[in-house]
């Protein structure tokens, strides 16, 4: 079972990707969009941007969570990011 901190931090990697939901990505685009926000901008930058846009435009932040957790309910397992 995966723990809560990592689908929270997955989720606010993707929310700050540059995927959008018109492109309906794939589940890879998907995975290596959470890697590369994490790798960029690590737990802290992620939450501070999902925080900015909920400040910012709240209803558009809203839509864009809301995708966030669909794309996030088709990936099986989420993997944390192997950090070498």
């Amino acid at each position: 079972m995966i723990s809560t901190a990592v689908k929270d931090l997955a989720a606010e990697a993707l929310f700050v990707s540059y995927l959008q939901p018109s492109q309906s990505p794939s589940r890879t685009a998907v995975e290596e969009a959470i890697t590369t926000m994490i790798l960029r901008y690590g737990s802290d930058g992620c939450a501070a941007g999902v925080a900015e846009e909920f400040g910012d435009h709240p209803e558009i932040a809203v839509q864009r969570m809301v995708w966030v957790h669909e794309e996030l309910a088709e990936v099986p397992a989420l993997r944390a990011p192997a950090l070498h």
